[in-house]
């Protein structure tokens, strides 16, 4: 939605500076890796999967996320697996093309996307075995010139690989592993067309590299340095160790900032791991919803039938579960409001079920009806008010209230979920309820007055 939005101002702010909005991505796939031999089997290192998808698969369905039109995928080695796997992603809008001399370098590959490029002013340049975390893109696509992704504060392994990004008052100005600079690039570029010109330069004096073009393209036209966004991330795949981090660092990356502690210590560190290892599966999200919905009635029958021990592990598990769906979709990179909206509803048609299980688990003890139903009506409407609250405030646009600090008070679903689990395991019912409504009520206030807060500092 937010890029939806930005791209207006972007549109703007480039045409003022004389360029075009990028609307093509250029993945450069064509290479061989002799030191992921052991990994790929002799195929092609772009056809390493990595979260389920492949590489260049990635690679292209992120170029697509951040709002280009179309991706040219450039092929060389192992050329006709890798350009089936393009070619399947999103017919009409995915080209796979092969560079003939693939093997003297990337910038020979590079030059192959040339005849493609025709009439457009700017394109954003991705290496296939580079691995960018959410968000990363977006934010080279919107850089409004030609620009290169720098990591300023790379990590020891990165640094010793990476190619070295001299940075002067207006940019970049050369790219060369034989540099001292720290600064490294991140395998990303918004470049002119001017840059196949800098490659043919390079290529007459024997450099065939992407970083021998850029540098050529810097001595005329010094590209504008971007950043890595604050707490974002890239991995470069060159070697089995890099492989490893690459999916350490997506599964990590899965989690959200504002996770409570319930979900941050108890659900993530279980719900990652199965969404890495059920992706090579390639669920859909919404399959995954539908089955945490199944799972929930399942655990309302078990505490409306007072089984206490089987109830917590089902409601538990339902918790767990709550999170797949939305891992999976960003996994696969087709998280969107028709999924959200409907992992919403079905959340709260469950939250539903479980109070009612726990108030019919009541009634069988012979508690009170009329407290009961007071209870459970409470509970209910805790629950709902407490997402129709934080839906409300994004929606008028203010401050989130701080949703990690809050967490601590079990007001969230995670939370919810693990009280009944606990209640279950404690065959206490009606306490459960009590403190569903009394953290839900808490948490439902505190993100009220925060929020009116916040408003009233806006009016101001």
């Amino acid at each position: 939605m937010s890029e939806t939005l930005e791209r207006p101002t972007l549109e703007a702010r480039v045409a003022a500076e004389g360029w075009t909005a990028p609307r093509v991505g250029v993945v450069l796939a064509a290479g061989r890796s002799e030191r992921l031999a052991r990994v790929t089997g002799g195929g092609s290192k772009a056809l390493v999967r990595v979260g389920g998808m492949a590489l260049v698969e990635r690679a292209v369905r992120g170029l697509l996320a951040a709002g280009l039109e179309r991706v040219i995928v450039v092929v060389g080695y192992q050329a006709g697996p890798v350009a089936a796997v393009a070619n399947r992603i999103a017919p009409g809008r995915v080209r796979a093309v092969y560079a003939e001399d693939w093997e003297r370098g990337n910038g020979a590959s590079l030059a192959a996307a040339a005849p493609l490029l025709e009439g457009e002013d700017l394109f954003v340049l991705v290496t296939a075995d580079h691995v960018f975390g959410e968000g990363v893109l977006p934010q080279l696509v919107a850089a409004g010139r030609p620009a290169v992704l720098v990591d300023q504060a790379p990590d020891p392994a990165a640094w010793a690989e990476g190619t070295r990004v001299r940075l002067g008052r207006e940019g970049a100005v050369a790219f060369s592993k034989e540099l001292g600079d720290h600064a490294i690039d991140c395998g990303a570029f918004l470049l002119p067309r001017a840059v196949f010109d800098a490659q043919r330069r390079a290529a007459r004096r024997g450099d065939h590299t992407l970083a021998g073009a850029v540098t050529e393209l810097a001595r005329e036209q010094p590209l504008a340095a971007i950043p890595l966004p604050p707490g974002a991330w890239w991995q470069d795949v060159d070697t089995p160790e890099d492989l490893r981090r690459a999916r350490e660092r997506l599964r990590r990356s899965l989690a959200k900032p504002g996770d409570g502690p319930v979900s941050r210590y108890l659900n993530r560190p279980v719900s990652t791991r199965l969404s890495m290892a059920i992706a090579p599966l390639r669920p859909h999200p919404d399959l995954v919803s539908v089955l945490a919905f199944l799972l929930g009635l399942a655990g309302a029958w078990a505490l409306a039938m007072r089984r206490g021990v089987l109830a917590a592990v089902l409601v538990h598990l339902t918790s767990i579960l709550d999170g797949v769906d939305g891992e999976v979709a960003r996994l696969q990179l087709r998280a969107g409001p028709g999924g959200a909206l409907l992992d919403g509803v079905l959340d709260r048609l469950a939250d539903a079920a479980v109070v009612g299980g726990l108030a019919w688990w009541a009634l069988e003890e012979g508690v009170e009806p009329t407290a009961v139903t007071a209870l459970a009506v409470a509970a209910t409407a805790g629950a709902m008010l407490s997402m129709a609250t934080k839906d409300r405030i994004a929606a008028l646009g203010l401050p989130p209230a701080p949703e990690r600090a809050l967490g601590y008070l079990l007001g969230g679903r995670d939370g919810r979920l693990l009280l009944v689990a606990v209640g279950a395991l404690l065959a206490r019912p009606v306490w459960t309820l009590i403190a569903i409504v009394l953290t839900s009520a808490l948490s439902l206030t505190l993100r009220v007055v925060l929020a009116r807060f916040w408003a009233a500092r806006l009016a101001a």
